[in-house]
């Protein structure tokens, strides 16, 4: 449908259709929800643009743009412990991800870097258009605004999306769905397993989110690539890091950007003293944990973040690729616990604080039936496969080999939705 026609109002009508289609097919009355947001923003915003008060309306924007937020996702955990009757909403799928686009557009107007857009629709495609919708990346809207009306599509961009797709797809339904098995198994059904599982299972879910979330990433960048958009990278190998501020350089490129330009540079950055410096470190990567989620493991996750970065900086802890890995498998554990005490049994399982035995027949049943999937896996943490674009004849067919087994994989799997879905 797209292709098929050559105007370029048309084709971003279609790309709107299909997208708010591509949501309502999930979530049929919270597509409403979001329109009505989008309109709200927009609105608001182009008020705030001819306004000589912008702040008021700049507050007023972000203000319901985070009540919307706070009710769907976090009502039920601020009642329960408020100690009130906990309050259950549904939550629609990927609202962290378009709110926070919304309040990116709000925030470009505001500062000047973007002219408020004055076609409600244009800013309609840019918040539900379906490759990044649900799970990113967070795409701002200065990134994009010119493409919207002005961009060129291309075979080179064509195929260079049809090759990040597959290899995304791949990295979702071929090692991400495989490692999550291990994972769910060790966490939510081995009775005392021993320190060496326990590790398995942890590295696992290591593996799991990692090309879960990237392969969602890739999709959409390749699929952006497909209709003319160029998204900005997500994911840079960040389990190469050398440190843990290179990790967060290297993982959830757009979310940690987007608290850098819009809370930690507006409020002062580290041009600050350096109580308020560490006050700015700290709300940041307190708001980073609660964005993941209404737990008390997703902010305990924040936090030791920002315990780890701030020892980096003002002891100069230099932890190394191992140390560094080390620490984030440990957060992975936090981050992927249902409570603090499941976390804190789990951790304390892995130095085999728990009475465990070092090794158990389990571990070398998961070693047997694994190890091919797991070597791939490990190999896919490094840029291995950037190289085979020295030789197109072999990656093409590597590509064709990826996309067959992904879609058998696809054909014969139960549902298996992406992590970040929850976000």
């Amino acid at each position: 449908m797209y292709y098929a026609v050559k105007s370029r109002p048309i084709r971003n009508y279609i790309l709107l259709i299909t997208s708010l289609m591509f949501y309502a097919w999930g979530e049929p009355v919270f597509v409403f929800i979001m329109l009505g947001s989008i309109f709200m923003n927009w609105y608001v915003t182009l008020i705030m643009s001819r306004s000589r008060a912008p702040k008021l309306w700049l507050t007023l924007a972000i203000g319901l743009d985070v009540l919307l937020l706070g009710v769907f996702k976090y009502a039920g955990f601020i009642t329960e412990n408020l100690g009130m009757t906990r309050i259950n909403i549904a939550l629609p799928i990927g609202i962290s991800f378009f709110t926070f686009q919304m309040m990116s557009y709000v925030f470009d107007v505001y500062y000047g870097k973007s002219q408020a857009q004055k076609n409600p629709l244009y800013v309609a495609l840019y918040i539900s258009f379906f490759p990044q919708l649900i799970a990113g990346p967070i795409v701002r809207y200065r990134q994009i605004e010119s493409e919207i009306t002005l961009r060129s599509e291309s075979w080179e961009n064509f195929s260079d999306g049809v090759r990040r797709f597959i290899y995304g797809l791949g990295k979702k339904v071929l090692l991400a769905n495989f490692v999550a098995q291990i994972a769910d198994n060790v966490f939510g059904y081995l009775v005392n397993p021993s320190v060496m599982t326990v590790w398995l299972g942890a590295v696992a879910y290591t593996l799991q989110i990692y090309f879960d979330f990237s392969g969602y990433s890739d999709m959409a960048i390749g699929l952006g690539l497909m209709f003319g958009f160029h998204f900005e990278e997500n994911f840079r190998y960040p389990y190469m890091a050398a440190s843990v501020s290179d990790f967060w350089r290297r993982w959830h490129i757009s979310l940690s950007t987007w608290f850098r330009d819009y809370v930690y540079i507006p409020l002062g950055g580290n041009r600050v003293s350096h109580g308020r410096w560490l006050m700015n470190v700290f709300i940041v990567w307190l708001l980073t944990g609660i964005w993941h989620g209404a737990n008390w493991t997703f902010i305990l996750w924040g936090l030791a973040y920002f315990v780890l970065l701030v020892l980096e900086r003002e002891l100069g802890l230099k932890l190394g690729h191992a140390g560094t890995m080390i620490c984030v498998i440990l957060l992975w554990v936090v981050f992927r616990s249902e409570s603090v005490a499941q976390a804190g049994n789990y951790i304390a399982s892995m130095f085999g604080l728990k009475g465990n035995a070092l090794l158990d027949s389990g571990l070398m049943f998961y070693v047997r039936g694994t190890w091919p999937v797991m070597v791939f896996a490990l190999a896919g943490i490094f840029p291995i496969a950037e190289r085979l674009k020295r030789y197109p004849a072999v990656e093409s067919l590597w590509l064709m080999g990826l996309l067959v087994l992904s879609v058998c994989e696809v054909l014969s799997a139960d549902y298996n939705p992406f992590i970040y879905f929850n976000f």
